[in-house]
């Protein structure tokens, strides 16, 4: 990703994520299938993404130690404010690669955060994720879908195969249950679903994904 791309993507977080408190953080239900896998895990969960705290919210609620992480300053700042119980929360940029230790973690959420780059890009970061999880460790992640047409699935210039650059010049991709599996062959996938979910009002269709790390 260009110095400019990467400092559009963090203005434009940055603007998201202003200031907000606790009691304005909402969550939906996609992780309750997911409880048991939850609830065994004993060491802190990464929610890489974490973006308002959506995840974080439902994780602490369920009593888990969990780091947040993002791209935007601002975001960080919320979930420092908001979350006092989280003893570490971390600002970085995906592409310069995950600042853990090999095999640190038993579970990682990437909600929604992994659709943002190009291909080289992204196979980079799946190899990221899978070097700091340990042996037999869960990813849980969603993904925009190909049929997400609300949210730009095959709208702007295809800067590659179903990744697009919106109108405020940021990338978006797109994925299949195809794509999926390619890219994330080293796991093995459990769970691969595609949904449609309510978001601001509109109806937002992706993949649900659980997988562990062989």
């Amino acid at each position: 990703m260009l110095e400019n791309e990467i400092q559009n993507v963090k203005n434009y977080w940055n603007n998201k994520h202003e200031n907000y408190n606790r009691n304005e953080i909402k969550y939906d239900s996609w992780l309750e299938d997911f409880e048991n896998i939850i609830f065994n895990c004993d060491t802190p969960i990464l929610d890489l993404g974490c973006g308002s705290g959506n995840d974080t919210l439902y994780l602490v609620n369920k009593g888990k130690d969990v780091i947040p992480c993002d791209i935007s300053e601002n975001a960080i700042k919320n979930i420092k404010k908001n979350f006092p119980e989280v003893s570490e929360a971390k600002c970085f940029n995906m592409l310069d690669g995950l600042p853990f230790d090999n095999k640190k973690f038993e579970l990682i959420i990437a909600d929604l955060s992994l659709h943002y780059f190009r291909k080289k890009d992204t196979e980079y970061i799946i190899s990221e994720l899978k070097r700091i999880l340990k042996s037999k460790g869960y990813l849980i992640v969603r993904l925009n879908s190909i049929n997400d047409t609300n949210y730009g699935a095959g709208q702007g210039n295809e800067i590659e195969h179903h990744l697009y650059e919106t109108k405020d010049g940021r990338l978006k991709r797109f994925f299949d249950k195809e794509e999926i599996r390619q890219y994330f062959k080293d796991f093995d996938i459990k769970y691969l679903k595609e949904e449609v979910m309510t978001r601001c009002n509109l109806e937002k269709t992706l993949f649900r994904v659980c997988m562990q790390k062989d």
